[in-house]
């Protein structure tokens, strides 16, 4: 019987990745655009979600609709979009947006904004929901609204999937069924893509990260600084190991979060530190993907 979990990866010696230009570190910023397609009593749920907000952590016990808790989320949406846009476009920096189609679909001026930005959208579901608590036929229905959604939101199908943490078992399997995505992102593994298979067929992972990541406000980040210091000490270890093993650096966004001013300030100095750096390959997600197929075609798992 083959045990399912790999625990070697590339090991120690990974691959090199040959960044475009010789880059030691490519960065990709992800915007979880997530606001609307939450657990809610509108939707159907017997709750209001609050995860990833202010709110999160505190023990609530109300009944019904939690105003508070959507006032939160509609922050994301309603300002902390706005101030994420502004802040890379400011700079001519890509990024790359996790979207949930229906809350996309509920902001059609978001929508527009992303389809003019240049940004990729990576599906991040139908909603923001609990992949793994769903059936194998619900979640196969959940991939395919959530492609024509975006299809006719933002103009093109997406090519890259991530769900809410947690895949299914049933996940990737049906990813790679539906047969239209170049990558997935739902692991946290490795600090480059790779290879694998599914049914037979080769399928590209392309790794994230909960590390990198502004949800660390929720427990361990208390300020901006916070923040800046901890994605500091990130990307100039990357950066010093690079010249000899370069790597990918994921740094995860969510606009409910880091949209608001006091945490932006630490998104604003990272952008610009590493703007100082050369030899840095600030990128979107799909461009990733679409280096790694090329540059290292399939050759077998993790080739």
């Amino acid at each position: 019987m083959t045990y399912p979990r790999d625990f070697v990866g590339y090991g120690a010696n990974p691959p090199d990745p040959k960044w475009p230009n010789g880059a030691r570190v490519a960065i990709n910023f992800v915007m979880n655009y997530e606001e609307g397609s939450e657990p809610s009593i509108q939707d159907g749920e017997n709750f209001t979600e609050v995860a990833l907000t202010d709110a999160h952590g505190l023990d609530q016990a109300i009944k019904g609709r939690d105003l508070a808790g959507e006032g939160l989320f509609a922050y994301g949406s309603r300002v902390g979009f706005w101030r994420l846009m502004r802040l890379f476009q400011e700079r001519g920096v890509p990024m790359t947006v996790f979207g949930c189609a229906l809350a996309i679909e509920r902001n059609r001026q978001a929508a527009q904004a992303i389809r003019d930005s240049g940004f990729d959208c990576c599906c991040h579901g139908w909603r923001w929901v609990k992949h793994f608590e769903l059936s194998e036929a619900e979640e196969r229905d959940h991939i395919k609204r959530a492609i024509a959604s975006l299809r006719e939101t933002l103009g093109e199908r997406p090519l890259g999937w991530y769900c809410r943490y947690g895949p299914s078992v049933n996940t990737r399997q049906l990813v790679v069924e539906e047969g239209g995505f170049l990558y997935d992102s739902d692991a946290y593994d490795d600090e480059l893509p790779y290879w694998t298979e599914v049914d037979g067929k080769p399928h590209l992972v392309v790794p994230y990260s909960l590390t990198n990541n502004d949800a660390k406000f929720c427990g361990s980040f208390a300020t901006s600084n916070d923040y800046f210091e901890w994605h500091k000490d990130a990307f100039d270890m990357l950066y010093r190991e690079g010249a000899t093993a370069p790597k990918m650096m994921s740094v995860g966004l969510h606009m409910r979060l880091i949209g608001h001013p006091a945490r932006a300030a630490g998104l604003e100095r990272f952008l610009d530190y590493i703007a100082g750096h050369d030899d840095v390959w600030i990128t979107r997600r799909l461009d990733i993907a679409r280096h790694w197929t090329k540059t290292h075609p399939y050759s077998g798992p993790l080739g």
